[in-house]
């Protein structure tokens, strides 16, 4: 690295975050330009080290600005843009969502990149932080799509580790560097520790093992084939969001009374138009229900009936434990009375 490239990085703070964060194809993204001097990479070399480890940046973690893009760029940022990469661009820069930027981690490296990741993940975690601790001067619509995303890096966090630990031994060594890198209380809720599992806040008992609470219900639902059933008196948002990613093959009930009113017409109208890739049906509980239960592929051979300690709007909060149920057939009868229940109307 030279002195040049070194004197060049860039110090990480909200300003400068801010300042390099670009809204295309309605996501938030930073350039690999501004990525390079904050790794301290010529930028060449920052996308030679991407391009190596290309099986690892899908879709959503990284794409190529086309030329209109660059364009607009250039009207709204010329001094930043020319700053970056010179007043002559070569080729287009590529973009990278908040996910891409977590998958940078396990290929830049160096104490350098460590320390930068380091910063990042802490500004990410603030500037989310104080909108959630906010959320009554922020709007109903800006508050889901941040729920929305946080449940999404947390999925996609899952399936990084996932991807890692097939390659063996290597993956191993990448995996122990990231813990070292990220303490488990920079990365909140948005990644999963990937050191030794212990029960603290933002995380339940499920089947006997301490598991990340978005973790274990996208792992309860995502086994699901044919349908899920959601028994729940006390709903909100993220009862919601942590569905988000279910295909619409699989139906989805929610049965509630809607306690308190947690959940709003408008919440809910707000994330059937943004995800409509979930099939959500909302039904009356009846007011017969004091415990809370998911039940997946109902009536078919992989039948799961899952007791809940809390409700999954408030997954993480206290520490609380999900069950299976070793019994399924006496839930039957009161399965299929909650399958002729009404429609649950919401204000």
């Amino acid at each position: 690295m030279s002195k040049m490239e070194k004197a060049d990085i860039t110090v990480i703070n909200e300003e400068t975050i801010r300042e390099n964060i670009y809204i295309f194809r309605n996501r938030k993204v930073m350039l690999d330009f501004d990525l390079a001097r904050i790794y301290g990479y010529a930028t060449k070399d920052f996308n030679r080290q991407v391009k190596n480890n290309i099986e690892k940046f899908d879709d959503d973690f990284m794409f190529r600005l086309n030329d209109e893009e660059v364009s607009q760029l250039s009207r709204c940022n010329f001094s930043t843009l020319n700053g970056g990469r010179g007043s002559n661009i070569k080729y287009n820069p590529y973009a990278f969502t908040e996910q891409g930027i977590y998958m940078l981690m396990t290929v830049l490296k160096g104490d350098l990149a460590v320390k930068q990741s380091k910063s990042l993940i802490r500004m990410f975690r603030q500037m989310k932080d104080y909108i959630i601790e906010n959320q009554e001067i922020v709007g109903q619509r800006e508050y889901l799509q941040l729920s929305l995303q946080t449940t999404q890096n947390t999925k996609d966090i899952v399936e990084i580790k996932h991807s890692l630990s097939e390659i063996g031994n290597k993956a191993a060594a990448i995996v122990d560097n990231l813990g070292e890198m990220v303490t488990k209380s920079e990365l909140s809720e948005m990644m999963l520790d990937f050191g030794n599992p212990q029960v603290k806040r933002g995380w339940l008992i499920l089947n006997g093992q301490p598991v990340e609470s978005n973790l274990a219900y996208a792992q309860i639902y995502g086994a699901a084939k044919k349908s899920i059933f959601v028994i729940d008196n006390y709903i909100g948002l993220k009862t919601l969001v942590l569905l988000k990613n279910i295909s619409r093959k699989i139906a989805i009930t929610i049965f509630s009374d809607n306690v308190n009113g947690g959940l709003h017409k408008t919440e809910y109208n707000d994330f059937c138009k943004e995800y409509s890739k979930a099939r959500i049906t909302l039904k009356k509980a009846g007011g017969i229900y004091h415990d809370r239960y998911i039940v997946t592929d109902y009536n078919t051979k992989s039948e799961q009936i899952y007791h809940c300690g809390a409700s999954s709007k408030d997954a993480g909060n206290r520490v609380t434990t999900i069950s299976i149920v070793c019994d399924n057939t006496i839930y039957h009868p009161l399965i299929d009375s909650l399958l002729t229940n009404q429609h649950l109307i919401l204000r």
